[in-house]
């Protein structure tokens, strides 16, 4: 093994999210070796951007069972109740564990906890930490923390470019620099693939790492059809053009207006309605946006969100925001267990990278951060008592698995896979050259039916028949879409 290995670890993390991040303390806690694999400095991941807070049933009058209906309701038939019982269950400590770590939320001047209210949710459970810098706050301390621990290794501008496999099993990654690194335990924390369409929330890199490494070494991707199109990204404003105005604005009073000035959609309905509403406006008055009204709103309670605003030349404070739809979240990735092991063992996924079926088909707004903490401690939890690396090892492969998708398959994917869809469009995905595109393409065709995140303008109805029931895709041994099933998730 260390004729080939460059360097061995128990517990291997890619990605320094919020979910990355979280899982190597954990593992690092519970008395494993980490390695952490960040393609960029720490806190300069996707997370970082984060807007949203954590949501958590903490306040007196809420529960872990009125955010799991929310949860469900939000996820139009096909959240997995097991997947949604374990975060609504585990997200207040998993809050707890984030403060005893030094992650300050924001609180009143009597030190309470400031909940905030967002789309979907019938109670205030959403902590945040610095307004609208949640994610900014909670990277940064994290990082903090995992740097300090004598048990961690960072390695920082490094890539994964291929899992290590042998004999079936998952024995670590290939970088792309050529080094291999060998560990009994592989969690991927990628993030996801919103920035595979052209129009985006998120940053360039978010464009299905993971998924293409798990795909490329044997485990299944499922719900890619799933993907959310957040209702306020500002558009328009040259410097801030995809820019994401958070839905905790609208949470605090904002409001949008058509082209007559006149409100035409209850701004905290999930994001699907939402972001539904915006994009039919736009066709019916033949613009790209619509207006966001945050006079109301106080500007030192979401200050990046104001500063960058104001920086591009718009101050909310007495002018109205462009904003259109964009690509924002995939509700689909690497298919896994409740605690993130995939189809291949000794191979984890966590975050945005993952699919536990927890968020169905459409995303309640800030159970991702929460999702992050709790799943990132589960399968750091597992991977600590992952099976020992066997004696000898199969080469690591030479060839990589992560592709950049070109311009002409980022415009494909908005045009043929974008808030809506129809068959003609879909089929022409299969072909192209991103083999994320295919899949997702391959996804969105064979659920014939609109729910939540995924519309098709040739099957506009819900079909009860699919409550419950997963799109997977199989990978063959090219790494291509061997098939797609149907499959149920409902425990």
């Amino acid at each position: 093994m260390s004729a080939t290995a460059d360097a061995t670890t128990d517990v291997l993390v890619v990605g320094a999210g919020a979910a990355g991040l979280y899982a190597g303390l954990c593992a690092a806690r519970a008395g494993a070796r980490v390695t952490v694999v960040s393609a960029t400095p720490l806190a300069e991941t996707a997370s970082y951007w984060a807007q949203g807070g954590v949501a958590a049933a903490l306040a007196v009058d809420d529960s872990p069972a009125a955010h799991l209906a929310d949860t469900e309701r939000a996820g139009r038939g096909l959240v997995r109740r097991s997947a949604a019982e374990v975060l609504t269950r585990e997200a207040p400590d998993a809050v707890h564990d984030l403060e005893s770590l030094g992650v300050a939320f924001d609180a009143d001047r009597h030190g309470r906890r400031v909940l905030g209210l967002e789309g979907g949710h019938s109670h205030r459970r959403v902590v945040h930490a610095g307004g609208s810098a949640t994610g900014r706050r909670l990277v940064r301390q994290l990082s903090a923390r995992l740097v300090a621990h004598p048990a961690v290794t960072v390695l920082e501008h490094t890539r994964a470019s291929a899992i290590w496999t042998s004999e079936g099993r998952s024995v670590g990654i290939v970088t792309d620099d050529g080094r291999a690194v060998a560990a009994r335990a592989t969690i991927l924390a990628c993030g996801g693939s919103a920035a595979l369409w052209s129009r985006t929330t998120n940053p360039p890199g978010s464009v299905g790492v993971g998924a293409q490494l798990a795909f490329a070494a044997g485990a299944e991707l499922a719900d890619l059809e799933f993907v959310q199109f957040h209702p306020t990204a500002v558009a328009g404003i040259p410097g801030r053009e995809g820019f994401l105005v958070t839905e905790a604005i609208r949470g605090e009073g904002a409001t949008l207006h058509d082209g007559r000035g006149e409100r035409f959609v209850e701004e905290l309905a999930p994001r699907d309605e939402v972001a539904q509403a915006v994009w039919r406006t736009m066709l019916a008055e033949g613009t790209d946006h619509v207006m966001l009204d945050m006079r109301a709103v106080d500007p030192g309670a979401f200050p990046n969100v104001v500063g960058a605003l104001r920086e591009s030349g718009l101050d909310p404070a007495t002018a109205l925001v462009p904003v259109s739809p964009a690509c924002h979240y995939t509700m689909g990735g690497v298919a896994c267990d409740l605690d993130g092991s995939t189809r291949v063992p000794g191979l984890y996924v966590i975050g945005e990278t993952a699919c536990t079926g927890l968020h169905g088909a459409n995303r309640l707004a800030s159970n991702s951060l929460a999702e992050c903490i709790v799943y990132g401690g589960r399968a750091a939890r597992a991977g600590v008592d992952a099976a020992p690396l066997p004696e000898r090892l199969d080469p690591p492969p030479s060839a990589p698995a992560v592709h950049t998708p070109s311009r002409a398959s980022r415009e494909a994917l908005w045009l043929h896979a974008g808030i809506e869809r129809d068959a003609a469009g879909l089929r022409t995905l299969l072909d192209d050259p991103h083999p994320l595109a295919r899949a997702i393409g391959s996804a969105a065709l064979a659920r014939e039916e609109s729910r939540g995140a995924h519309r098709r303008l040739d099957f506009p109805a819900l079909d009860p028949a699919l409550d419950e029931i997963h799109t997977v895709v199989e990978p063959a041994a090219d790494g291509s879409v061997a098939a797609t099933r149907r499959e149920r998730w409902g425990g």
